[in-house]
């Protein structure tokens, strides 16, 4: 009889687009008969499927499995292995380092036996050792040749503004250009409560609540919203790996698809979300107020402050209220203890300072100039016109051989950055004038009723809410009033000091 030769067969797939591992299980089975073939008998099959070999930042976990087995000579389980079989040297190796490893560890042991389709190979040769990993050596050139050459042609049709591939984009029909007719609108309505001052997270708990998906079928976070509502492609600028593509003139690239919004209210949005980072952070800093990036529940939370004198006399407390409950629905807004970084010398009920306060927003939004008032122009236009013009002067010039490159590479270098600053200056204003065109709008459908109203039926997020309190205010000052917890059931409106925002 026979001696048995256990071995495994090893199968590995770069891509698996219909997720049914029909590719590599068509590989065990050629193993299979190449085994079979040799009087070999497979004792385990090790796959890595949908896995790249020739990235250095994907790790195949059978691979590294197989690896240690064959340095051990046995499975987890205690089962001898003396051989290994593959479809072909490629779906084992395309580095020249992992194919080291592997000759490596199949070697450590003597008397073992390998085969791929062809046949079987002697890998304790030097001369199949060296054919083996000067292969993994082409095949690693090979793949770096059509990575470049996949790379030129994404940036070829992103200069042409085909949709890119990939799953379908949350707002459009499958073929990537046409709106779809759900989708679309609540995108449309996502990215006007944002510009007007919503949060995200009153948008994916609306999203959630109404069975909204992902196209990938996935519910909605903040962090993924935050990304679909940041694309350019809901304005028709086509991207590539994060950057915008331009023209030779420097314009945004347009995509060859139905956009959703205006570049105006796409620099809105990102505006809005700016105002989150650690430059806003910075800008509170400096007026002694610590910027609080949670979605707060409360109108007021951080931004009321303690107007106790200090005890020495050199100002007020000054620290942010925080948000107490209390019985029977009622919020509190108190100073924190002096382990906490207040004087607790403060408190007030919380809904009559709410009421106050945003009668104080409403009748400052009544005042507002009328929603047709001219909107001035941006004063840099016609000199980020004229920069652009003389960089692409330049830029002929210097192709036509009429400069030489001393003269270009110096002129060029601060006129790009000069560039850049009034790009930056444009769409900060750009993103302000349509902030405040979202907010006429919402001025105008009777921004009293809605404030009142819960949400659910109507009324104005809480995000919202706040953001038009912080553009009245840069805080409201809470004096104290008297002694004990009496005093903040005696609501005094002198007590209260907006410190309002300069118009």
């Amino acid at each position: 009889m026979a001696e048995v030769v256990p071995v495994v067969s090893y199968a590995r797939i770069s891509s698996d687009g219909r997720g049914d591992e029909h590719g590599v299980q068509d590989q065990h089975k050629v193993n299979r008969a190449t085994a079979g073939r040799l009087g070999w008998t497979i004792v385990h099959e090790f796959t890595d499927n949908d896995k790249s070999a020739a990235k250095a930042n994907v790790v195949r976990d059978a691979f590294e499995a197989m690896v240690k087995a064959l340095r051990a000579g046995r499975l987890a389980d205690g089962t001898p292995i003396e051989g290994v079989v593959i479809v072909a040297e490629d779906r084992l190796a395309r580095r020249p380092g992992d194919y080291e490893r592997f000759v490596e560890a199949f070697t450590y042991r003597d008397g073992r036996v390998f085969a791929d389709a062809r046949g079987p190979k002697d890998l304790y040769s030097e001369d199949t050792e060296s054919m083996g990993l000067f292969g993994a050596v082409i095949s690693k050139m090979e793949v770096r040749k059509m990575q470049r050459r996949m790379r030129r042609s994404h940036r070829a049709r992103a200069e042409q503004g085909v949709p890119v591939g990939g799953p379908r984009p949350f707002g459009w029909l499958a073929d990537r250009v046409t709106i779809h007719p759900e989708e679309g609108p609540l995108l449309r309505e996502a990215v006007d409560a944002i510009i007007a001052g919503g949060s995200l997270r009153a948008i994916v708990m609306k999203w959630q609540q109404l069975g909204v998906r992902t196209t990938r079928g996935n519910e909605w976070s903040r962090r993924s919203l935050r990304a679909t509502l940041s694309s350019p492609r809901l304005c028709g600028w086509r991207e590539i790996n994060g950057e915008l593509v331009r023209d030779a003139d420097g314009n945004p690239v347009l995509g060859k698809w139905e956009a959703l919004i205006t570049p105006e209210e796409l620099l809105a949005v990102r505006a809005a979300f700016e105002r989150t980072s650690r430059e806003k952070a910075d800008q509170y800093a400096a007026l002694g107020m610590r910027f609080d990036q949670r979605e707060h529940r409360y109108l007021l939370s951080g931004i009321l402050r303690c107007g106790k004198p200090k005890a020495d006399g050199t100002g007020i407390c000054n620290a942010p209220l925080r948000v107490r409950p209390a019985r029977g629905g009622v919020h509190l807004y108190v100073c924190p203890a002096p382990s906490d970084g207040g004087c607790g010398g403060v408190g007030r009920r919380g809904d009559r300072v709410d009421v106050f306060i945003s009668e104080l927003v409403l009748a400052k939004l009544d005042e507002s100039p009328d929603a047709d008032a001219e909107d001035v122009p941006w004063a840099g236009e016609q000199e980020l016109k004229d920069k652009k013009e003389q960089l692409a002067e330049l830029t002929r010039q210097w192709n036509a051989r009429t400069i030489s490159n001393e003269l270009f590479f110096m002129l060029v270098p601060s006129l790009e950055q000069r560039i850049n600053e009034l790009r930056r200056e444009g769409q900060a204003y750009t993103a302000a004038k349509e902030r405040k065109r979202s907010r006429r709008i919402v001025d105008g459908a009777d921004i009293r009723r809605r404030w009142y109203l819960p949400e659910d039926q109507g009324g104005l997020s809480m995000g919202t809410k706040r953001a038009m309190v912080m553009e009245a205010f840069h805080a409201v000052i809470v004096h104290p009033v008297g002694k004990g917890m009496g005093s903040w059931g005696n609501f005094d409106p002198n007590a209260l000091e907006p410190v309002w925002r300069e118009d």
